[in-house]
């Protein structure tokens, strides 16, 4: 598909995603909303796609909602309550569509990830900084609240509730090495080396099962909720259970022991 707002190249797997409205730093408009909500719901149903590399075009990841635009949530409070709210929830929508895909999204980050952009990095899977990178809650810092496009659902989950709070409450901006300390990214390198970076960890992920990936990532979604270890403990016995039965498990082993890489088809 064409979409205006995004890059979107198949490599195999292998999705690349580009944020493409460089001269706005990425900034969400009405209509690269629209495009990611059309990506977003094409990847539903496509089972040939495992891993979707998101990027920023330009000098930044996602600056955020474009304010220059009355999208999202109205900030000039001319939209009725009702509209506001809808529109509100239809950039709220993505995150939580990346969440329950079954595709692993690595977001590698370069610049800013403000706002909503720093909902897209938090919604993925798995996030590489490069040394450039700088994430915040920005909504804070115009009137608004902090709490914004599931930020205040992922953020204490992956850096726990202090470091979660002070960001929240304050809309400073975290830099790629405290990302790192934290925990907020799994690894941080020179921007020039960012995309090779995130390919890396593509390709290791991609040389696993389509359905141990999918199921994994499905239970990682369920267990940060559980509300006791036995109901994780379950969902994980589920699993296992499941793709035991998957011809995969006989291709894994043979070729584990043939030392070989081994040659899954169960999509």
């Amino acid at each position: 598909m064409d979409y205006e707002t995004l890059d979107v190249k198949a490599e195999g797997p292998l999705l690349r995603v580009t944020l493409n409205r460089p001269q706005s730093l990425n900034a969400m408009s009405r209509q690269l909303v629209t495009d990611l909500h059309s990506l977003l719901d094409a990847l539903h149903d496509d089972t040939a796609t495992r891993v979707v590399l998101l990027r920023g075009a330009g000098r930044a990841f996602c600056a955020g909602l474009d304010l220059k635009e009355s999208t999202g949530s109205d900030v000039s409070g001319s939209a009725s309550v009702s509209a506001g709210l809808r529109g509100q929830r239809r950039i709220a929508e993505l995150m939580i569509k990346i969440h329950r895909l079954p595709q692993v999204f690595i977001a590698a980050v370069h610049g800013a990830a403000a706002g909503g952009g720093f909902g897209l990095a938090l919604a993925s899977d798995i996030r590489i900084a490069g040394e450039s990178a700088r994430m915040n809650a920005a909504f804070i810092r115009i009137g608004l609240s902090a709490c914004d496009v599931g930020v205040s659902y992922f953020l204490p989950r992956i850096v726990g509730q202090s470091v979660a709070s002070e960001l929240l409450l304050t809309g400073n901006f975290i830099h790629a090495d405290r990302a790192l300390a934290t925990g907020l990214v799994s690894r941080v390198v020179p921007d020039a080396e960012l995309e090779t970076a995130a390919r890396e960890v593509a390709d290791d992920v991609l040389r696993n099962s389509p359905l141990g990936v999918r199921l994994t990532k499905e239970c990682l979604r369920y267990s940060v909720d559980a509300p006791c270890l036995e109901a994780a403990v379950a969902m994980e016995d589920r699993n296992q259970i499941l793709t035991s039965r998957s011809p995969d498990v006989v291709e894994g082993m043979r070729a584990f022991l043939e030392k070989r890489a081994p040659r899954y088809e169960d999509l």
